[in-house]
């Protein structure tokens, strides 16, 4: 497949809708919204958006919680030839003042229960020109009404889309040092992505339905969640709020046969009781994506549940579905899989030369879902390529088979004495002990090692379990250089809004306990 061949976002949704015009889009316990009535409200906001001066080019954020009025938004900035640009709900108003700034918006689409951040915000916002509110009791302040616009009548616009070159979406990544860098996705990186996730997951149209609980902002319940379903006559499920029992309600409800999770919601799911863990007898299979699982995990909910837990992995910078286990196939636990179809995954060395088999480098992807690059930056846009591939940061190897396997992020290894430790390896051994619930290693400077190991460990409730204890437990299956030098027993640990344990917070903490200023250094 190539990109010339690949439709606009646009095209793909009418002709979906054309197909499928009956069958449920979205779904709900006690109501549903049909293809045909996704595209025609999102038309009619485009007309709407166009209508208030929103040209081609343009970017639009998005600040909206999991709904129908999430997938309308989005399919009706894109259908106005706007870009989308979602904003992450955790955000402070000085990270959302920060990304907004920088993408240039011209107008919001903001969800109620949002508004009071909205209102932090709103000032500081020299190109925003209108905003738009979802839900409420309508409109009564200065911004638009989402549902009256969803009833416009006026002229659709129709954008000429150059589909490799045209954005669809700019999605900003953690700013894991310094401020969040905006992936450039175009319409091709992501319609070509979301026919890798169909072939892929062996998705089956007006049979499948998603539960999706992961937020729509996210990379990957944007594309696996939202567009995948939207595009292909897939049906989904969104819901606002990961609670493991209305998961479960909701799954039996509107008889879900895909769930799509991190790791750290398998983990809260292994405490349902079985009158809930029964409810999920429709599900086929699961999807576990944004971060490492650990082994353990994986075969305790698969025991439980009696379903199949496909891992795979891929950053938002391939739009951004790179690899994963197959539904059908030999799936090898640790690996995140094959590369789905139309996407190359290589291992390279430091200085762009690729790397043989089992040997550990930094993974690199080519294909047509790989971002243009990252907006106004490009210098960080040319450093994160080797010619078409790009540098995804994570370290990992390929096997024989072609299995890809993550070994650790590149900026989360640790040198400890000249000898690298990758935490991962580490974390999977704690998540061995049965009385650990969850794990997380970050390196600590020293002045004697380099770094050491810091391990920040939950125990399941109702566990005692001592730092000695643990370090023991460690000394006896880990090298000396991968044991942590430093145990801190913790009450939770910290997640971004997809679940994914923030590493840089627990760094940040150890900055702070040591009197470091984490600005300097």
């Amino acid at each position: 497949m190539t990109a010339q061949s690949i439709p606009s976002i646009p095209e793909m949704m009418r002709a979906t809708a054309q197909r499928y015009p009956d069958h449920p889009a979205i779904l709900f316990p006690d109501h549903q919204v049909s293809f045909s009535e996704v595209n025609r409200r999102s038309d009619a906001m485009a007309a709407a958006l166009a209508a208030q001066g929103v040209e081609k080019g343009d970017r639009v954020a998005l600040y909206c919680i999991n709904s129908t009025g999430f997938a309308v938004a989005y399919a009706g900035i894109v259908k106005a030839g706007a870009v989308v640009v979602p904003v992450n709900l955790l955000l402070s108003p000085r990270e959302i003042i920060y990304i907004l700034r920088d993408a240039g918006v011209s107008a919001l689409i903001y969800h109620d229960l949002l508004s009071q951040a909205v209102s932090a915000v709103r000032n500081e916002l020299q190109t925003l020109r209108f905003a738009v509110k979802i839900g409420g009791e309508g409109s009564d302040g200065p911004d638009l009404d989402f549902d009256a616009l969803c009833r416009s009548e006026a002229p659709l616009p129709s954008p000429d889309f150059d589909t490799r070159q045209d954005l669809a979406a700019i999605l900003y990544t953690s700013g894991t040092t310094g401020h969040p860098k905006g992936a450039m996705l175009t319409h091709a990186n992501l319609v070509s992505n979301t026919r890798s996730v169909l072939a892929a997951l062996q998705l089956r149209p007006t049979e499948d339905r998603l539960l999706v609980v992961l937020p729509m902002f996210h990379s990957f319940a944007a594309t696996v969640g939202t567009l995948t379903p939207l595009l292909h006559g897939v049906s989904l499920a969104p819901l606002p709020k990961f609670d493991p029992v209305n998961v479960s309600e909701v799954i039996e409800a509107v008889g879900a046969t895909l769930f799509l999770g991190v790791p750290s919601m398998y983990n809260v799911l292994l405490r349902l009781p079985d009158e809930q863990v029964r409810r999920w007898r429709s599900i086929r299979f699961c999807v576990s994506g944004g971060a490492a699982m650990p082994e353990a995990i994986m075969r305790q909910f698969e025991d439980r549940f009696g379903v199949p837990v496909c891992e795979g992995d891929g950053p938002t910078e391939c739009s951004p579905v790179t690899c994963v286990n197959p539904v059908d196939g030999v799936r090898k636990p640790a690996s995140v899989g094959l590369p789905v179809p139309d996407v190359e995954m290589a291992i390279y060395d430091e200085q762009g030369g690729q790397l043989a088999t089992d040997v550990i480098g930094e993974i690199c992807v080519r294909g047509p879902n790989v971002m243009k690059g990252y907006w106004n930056l490009p210098e960080a846009t040319a450093e994160s390529f080797f010619g078409e591939w790009v540098r995804t940061g994570d370290l990992g190897y390929k096997d024989s088979d072609g299995y890809i396997y993550i070994v650790d992020r590149k900026k989360d290894m640790i040198i400890v004495n000249g000898m690298n430790v990758y935490p991962r390896m580490v974390e999977e051994l704690l998540y061995s002990h049965p009385a650990i619930q969850e794990a997380a290693v970050v390196g600590e400077p020293s002045d004697l090692h380099g770094e050491i190991p810091v391990a920040h460990v939950v125990l399941k409730e109702g566990e005692t379990l001592s730092s000695a204890q643990i370090k023991t437990f460690c000394r006896d299956n880990l090298g000396r250089h991968e044991v942590p030098r430093k145990i801190e027993l913790r009450a939770a640990l910290p997640k971004n809004a997809a679940g994914k344990i923030l590493k840089r917070e627990l760094r940040k903490a150890g900055e702070l306990e040591r009197g470091v200023d984490s600005r300097t250094s």
